[in-house]
């Protein structure tokens, strides 16, 4: 049985646990307000820009050609995967690190372009090969990395080594909730006219080629920084609740060893009394 300075020491250091989990829920709380506002104000610009680009698209007619439209049949998949820098954020990276492995179809065959240092050693500690690493952005996210991410996918794809290049992100549902989605971002492939529900009427200046080459890279910009915010807003949300858990059960477990420690230090006075009274009755 643990001695009464055992169970005290265990308090103790439960009670600094507990400590330091509120305090990163309570800084996880803080951030997740201003992520969540970030996530929510760019998501209808991001519809927005989606939307007039396939809209373009579908008006450039069949012989516009532009480097991300091109389809390359030989090249390896590269995967764009965003993940966390720091950890105690519950299966936040695990699992987009999970829907990043089930995309993969031959281990040779698949590159990496990974923001955050969960995502860069899951997959370099299994032998993955990591191009392009993005470290110390993951929980704020600039426009200005953002855009040099985008660019460096384009530089990689207009290079011919990558047949499809497909981002992996987690999107942020609610304060409680978040999935993983992925998709491909290159080549741009504009919507089926049966899947096309965008009426609106443009006027294109020069022409709609021309306006649809300058818009693709900043179409991927955006898509990206989208995906960026999204996913820090889902990291935020999730080691808050992560931290959440964590005092809750410090919290309980406490509950436990306080109870633990009573029954011990009744014992033992009890044992005490024992013993005196059995002496007492023993000098009789």
């Amino acid at each position: 049985m643990a001695s009464l300075q055992d169970i005290r020491h265990r308090i103790r250091s439960v009670k600094s646990t507990k400590q330091i989990t509120s305090a990163m829920n309570m800084v996880a709380t803080s951030r997740l307000r201003h992520a969540k506002e970030a996530a929510t104000s760019n998501r209808p610009y991001a519809e927005k820009v989606s939307e007039v680009v396939h809209a373009i698209a579908k008006n450039a007619g069949t012989d516009f050609s532009h480097p991300l439209l091109e389809t390359h049949k030989d090249g390896k998949k590269l995967i764009f995967l965003i993940t966390s820098d720091k950890g105690l954020a519950g299966a936040y990276s695990s699992n987009a690190c999970k829907e990043a492995e089930s995309l993969i179809e031959k281990e040779d065959d698949t590159e990496f372009v990974i923001v955050g240092r969960k995502g860069v050693g899951h997959f370099k500690s299994r032998g993955h090969k990591v191009i392009q690493e993005y470290i110390g952005i993951s929980e704020r996210p600039t426009p200005e990395k953002a855009r040099e991410i985008a660019l460096s996918l384009i530089d990689l794809y207009k290079s011919g080594k990558y047949r499809e290049v497909t981002m992996i992100y987690t999107k942020f549902v609610s304060a409680i909730s978040c999935e993983p989605k992925s998709g491909a971002i290159l080549p741009f492939a504009p919507l089926e006219a049966e899947e096309d529900s965008l009426h609106t009427e443009y006027i294109y200046e020069p022409d709609a080629a021309t306006v649809l080459g300058f818009m693709l890279p900043q179409y991927l910009f955006t898509v990206i920084y989208a995906a960026l915010l999204q996913s820090a807003a889902s990291e935020l949300s999730s080691r808050m609740n992560a931290m959440s858990n964590a005092t809750d059960n410090a919290e309980d477990l406490m509950d436990k060893l306080n109870l633990h420690y009573n029954k011990v230090r009744q014992a033992g006075i009890t044992r005490e009394i024992t013993e005196i009274v059995g002496g007492a009755e023993a000098l009789k």
